[in-house]
C-alpha cells in the first residue's frame, strides 16, 4: 500500500546501526529500506559525520532512495537530498570554538573541527590518522584553524584513542566552562562529539519532521551511542540495537533482537510498514 499521503519518517544512526561494523550494509538491510522508501516513507541517515561524509557513505554505498534527507553533526546540519542544498543549520560560536580547542590543547587532547568541505585539524597526528580510517573527508593542518574557517562550524570532536579517562577528564573540564551552552556527548569510547546545546539528533527530529508536515507520532529513530539518545527520547519509537551502549537500551522503546552486523533494524522496519 502506498503511504505518500501519510508517511512515515524513519531516523537512523550509521555506525555500529545501519552499517555493520565494517562498515557496509548488508542485503537484508538493504531490502527493508527499500520496501520501506517503496510504500512512500521516508529515509533519513542521522549521523555525528560532518553533511560531507554522510553524503559519501550515501552514495558509496548506493543508498539512494526516493526523498531522502541526510542529518549531520549530531543535528547541526539537514540536507534535503533533491534539492542538494542544506534547509537547516546550528552552529558553534567562534569564541566557543576558540575556548574548546584551547582546552582540548592545554589538556593535550586532540581536538578539529570542519568547514564544508574540509577537517581542520591543528596538527596531524595518531588520533586524526585513526579518524581517517573510515572518514576521507580532505584535511587541512593549519595552527590557527580558526582562521581556516569561512564560517561558524557545526561541531568538533575530541578524540583519544588509548586513554578514556583522559578524554573523560577533558570532558569534565570543558563542562563548566561551556556554562550549559554546548553538548558534550560520546559517539564511541574514543569520539567525544562537541556542539550546541541548541542542536542534537533530537531536535533534527522535530525540525525536519516540522517542515514535512509529518506528525511526530509518525517517526522511528534508531542508534547506538549517547549522542543518540536524544533522537530515540524524541521519535515516537525509539530503537536501540543490540549492541547498543546500555544508556541508550534504558532509553529507548525497544531493542533489536539481533545486532548491527546481523540486520538488526531489518524485521523492524518491515513490521512498521
Amino acid at each position: 500500500m502506498n503511504q505518500q499521503n501519510n508517511p512515515k519518517i524513519f531516523f537512523t544512526d550509521l555506525d555500529g546501526t545501519l552499517l555493520t561494523t565494517g562498515k557496509e550494509i548488508t542485503p537484508a538491510t538493504r531490502q527493508a529500506l527499500q520496501q520501506w522508501t517503496d510504500a512512500g516513507h521516508k529515509l533519513v541517515l542521522s549521523s555525528g559525520r560532518a553533511i560531507e561524509s554522510v553524503s559519501h557513505v550515501r552514495s558509496s554505498l548506493g543508498l539512494i532512495f526516493p526523498g531522502m534527507y541526510l542529518i549531520g553533526c549530531n543535528g547541526g546540519e539537514i540536507y534535503d537530498c533533491t534539492s542538494k542544498r542544506i534547509i537547516s543549520r546550528t552552529a558553534l560560536t567562534y569564541a566557543q570554538t576558540a575556548l574548546i580547542l584551547k582546552t582540548a590543547k592545554e589538556q593535550g587532547i586532540h581536538c578539529h573541527t570542519y568547514t564544508d568541505t574540509h577537517i581542520v585539524s591543528p596538527e596531524d597526528n595518531e588520533q586524526l590518522l585513526y579518524y581517517r580510517r573510515n572518514i576521507l573527508t580532505p584535511v587541512i593542518i593549519h595552527e590557527d584553524v580558526l582562521s581556516v574557517l569561512d564560517k561558524e562550524p557545526c561541531k568538533c570532536i575530541a578524540i583519544e584513542i588509548h586513554d578514556k579517562e583522559k578524554l573523560e577528564h577533558f570532558r569534565q573540564t570543558l563542562l563548566p566552562l561551556v556554562k550549559g551552552e554546548v553538548s558534550l556527548l560520546y559517539s564511541n569510547d574514543r569520539y567525544l562529539e562537541i556542539f550546541p546545546a541548541s542542536s542534537g539528533k533530537g531536535t533534527a527530529v522535530q525540525k525536519l519532521c516540522s517542515l514535512l508536515n509529518i506528525p511526530i507520532s509518525r517517526s522511528l529513530a534508531a542508534g547506538d551511542e549517547t549522542n543518540d539518545i536524544s533522537m530515540l527520547q524524541t521519535a515516537a519509537l525509539g530503537i536501540a540495537m543490540q549492541n547498543a551502549a546500555d544508556c541508550v537500551k534504558q532509553a529507548a522503546d525497544l531493542i533489536t533482537l539481533a545486532d548491527n552486523d546481523h540486520d538488526g533494524l531489518a524485521p523492524i522496519l518491515l513490521d512498521n510498514i
